[in-house]
């Protein structure tokens, strides 16, 4: 970084006008409430096996 600057202080509302983003990660991976997902998962069936503890 010599002779180059490296870092720039700027308060939140110039910065999220440069980024273009004013929500947060948490915000955007929210699922909306108002969608209905079906799920019904097939029961495993798991079969027991012989041990062998000779």
């Amino acid at each position: 970084d010599r002779g180059r600057p490296a870092h720039v202080l700027l308060c939140i509302e110039d910065y999220l006008k440069l980024t273009g983003s004013a929500a947060s990660i948490a915000d955007m991976l929210i699922m909306p409430t108002d969608i209905d997902i079906e799920f019904e998962p097939q029961r495993a069936v798991i079969t027991p096996r012989q041990v062998d503890l000779s």
